[in-house]
């Protein structure tokens, strides 16, 4: 009594032997494909150009989004630029006023003792009259 099963997957590992024994080695999917396939020497030969343009679209797409990225972080930096520049001008535009408010100035007067003293008088209005002209 022999167990059919076992010559069943005896006889198909023998069956797999053979066949891998009859095949060339040097005979792949790729070779196959290239040679006996849809593309072989000639067909590959017709379609560089294409393939050759097809790399060149690759690379300009590759360079251009590295250009973009690079404007978009140079727009990140001068934007966070400007916006320092811009406290920088609110800050200096709030202390000028402030120093040019009149008792600031009367302040800074009386500090640097340089002789000059506030008006107590209050200014006058000059008017000319078109008639007198003392040229």
């Amino acid at each position: 009594m022999k167990n059919k099963l076992r010559t069943q997957i005896d006889e198909e590992d023998e069956k797999l032997a053979g066949e891998k024994a009859e095949r060339d080695p040097s005979e792949n999917f790729f070779t196959q494909l290239f040679s006996k396939g849809i593309i072989n020497a000639e067909t590959a030969t017709k379609a560089l150009p294409f393939v050759l343009f097809l790399a060149l679209l690759g690379m300009i797409y590759i360079g251009n989004r590295n250009f973009a990225e690079k404007n978009i972080r140079d727009i990140e930096k001068i934007s966070k630029e400007v916006k320092e520049l811009s406290y920088d001008y609110k800050t200096t535009k709030a202390e000028l006023a402030f120093k040019s408010t009149l008792t600031e100035v009367v302040n800074q007067l009386k500090a640097d003792s340089s002789g000059i003293k506030e008006s107590l008088q209050p200014p006058q209005k000059i008017t000319v009259e078109e008639g007198q002209d003392d040229h």
